[in-house]
């Protein structure tokens, strides 16, 4: 191995940390200067390095994270939308919401009123379904859950 690849690994190793500690972390107050010092790092550096090992930046990644466990929250049906918004860790109902749409295709919600609707759907197919769009934006159309 030269020290080009063992540089490159050493890096990538770090990636995997920053992005299992979002997995871990997601509803904790991340922002990218955090993980970028939990690894010595600066917020730049971190940024370019995350993007090139996963084509998204830190924060995209976090958002989705918490828009999947929020997904999950809304098809429960016990939590209000803006109690699963601050149990996911976004601080702001209004990006909260913002991106929800944009990775969903529909509002909170309509999500959570649609997913009330499903019955006899195994909850690990649900989630299948349901998943959040990463790395491009849902259609606007009236996507369907089922």
């Amino acid at each position: 191995m030269t020290p080009v690849d063992d540089a490159r690994l050493r890096e990538l190793v770090v990636m995997r940390k920053v992005r299992d500690r979002i997995d871990r972390e997601y509803a904790q107050p991340l922002d990218v200067e955090a993980l970028a010092r939990g690894v010595h790092m600066s917020a730049g550096h971190l940024s370019r390095q995350f993007r090139e090992a996963y084509g998204e930046s830190p924060y995209s990644y976090l958002m989705t994270r918490r828009i999947e466990r929020a997904m999950a929250l809304l098809r429960r049906g016990d939590l209000s939308v803006t109690e699963v918004c601050f149990e996911v860790g976004c601080s702001s109902l209004g990006t909260f919401s913002t991106r929800f749409t944009e990775l969903v295709g529909v509002s909170p919600r309509v999500y959570r009123e649609r997913a009330a609707h499903i019955d006899g759907i195994p909850p690990f197919q649900a989630k299948q379904v349901t998943r959040p769009i990463r790395n491009r934006e849902a259609p606007r159309t009236d996507a369907h859950l089922a």
